[in-house]
């Protein structure tokens, strides 16, 4: 594994291209691009962000391949009306506990039509986590800790997302001070912005670290009162 020096200006250029050329004949004939200026370089940032983010999620499982720290470029098109082989994205994932992958929280980079989003939190809950997480948001103790946690969530700029539900589930308090909550099926954080200047140099190591410190609130939350 080699330093991260920062992302190629090859790499947003690749996925644009793949974009335009979505067949396995142009990716196999660009699949040295890839490996050079996509996979190398989005394995030494794992590598590196790992290691910076163990100082506060000290759990926390940074492994570069792909289907771990990072997603697969195939997609599955097997119930899909839209039959192009790639995605035109790129995802890295590092997460916290002893759950499966996606079924952790943790800290997400997503690129996409050069534009850049760091996230934290979970996405979607599956279905036997979503009870675990209700019952969270209410209970007298965790339910505080809730509150307190989005409050320093706001004052870093931050909100949560994830609201998807119209009506609180039957047997809970549509009452209850954290009902909204009872609302989402994920709960996660992030924003997308313009690729700034220092994705391309080592300094992004500690540019999207500052902005996981932001979000910490959320996932230290999720961590220790809903996949404890």
């Amino acid at each position: 594994m080699s330093e991260f020096k920062g992302f190629p200006k090859e790499l947003p250029r690749f996925f644009k291209n793949l974009k335009q050329n979505n067949t396995k004949a142009w990716f196999e004939e660009h699949k040295k691009d890839y490996e050079t200026h996509v996979k190398q370089p989005s394995c030494d940032f794992v590598e590196a962000m790992g290691k910076k983010l163990l100082s506060f999620a000290p759990g926390i499982k940074a492994i570069p391949k792909v289907n771990k720290s990072l997603f697969r470029l195939n997609r599955d098109t097997r119930f899909s009306k839209d039959k192009t082989p790639y995605k035109t994205n790129m995802g890295i994932w590092f997460w916290e506990g002893e759950g499966k992958r996606m079924e952790s929280s943790g800290f997400y980079f997503h690129l996409e039509n050069n534009k850049l989003m760091l996230g934290a939190g979970v996405y979607m809950f599956p279905r036997h986590l979503m009870e675990k997480y209700r019952d969270a948001v209410v209970d007298p103790i965790r339910g505080k800790g809730l509150k307190k946690a989005l409050a320093k969530l706001g004052k870093n700029g931050y909100e949560v997302k994830g609201r998807h539900y119209k009506r609180i589930p039957a047997g809970y308090d549509a009452n209850h001070e954290n009902a909204d909550y009872l609302l989402f099926n994920g709960f996660h954080c992030g924003n997308e912005i313009t690729l700034p200047k220092e994705f391309y140099t080592s300094a992004f190591i500690d540019y999207a670290f500052l902005e996981y410190k932001k979000m910490l609130p959320l996932h230290e939350w999720l961590r220790d009162s809903v996949l404890f």
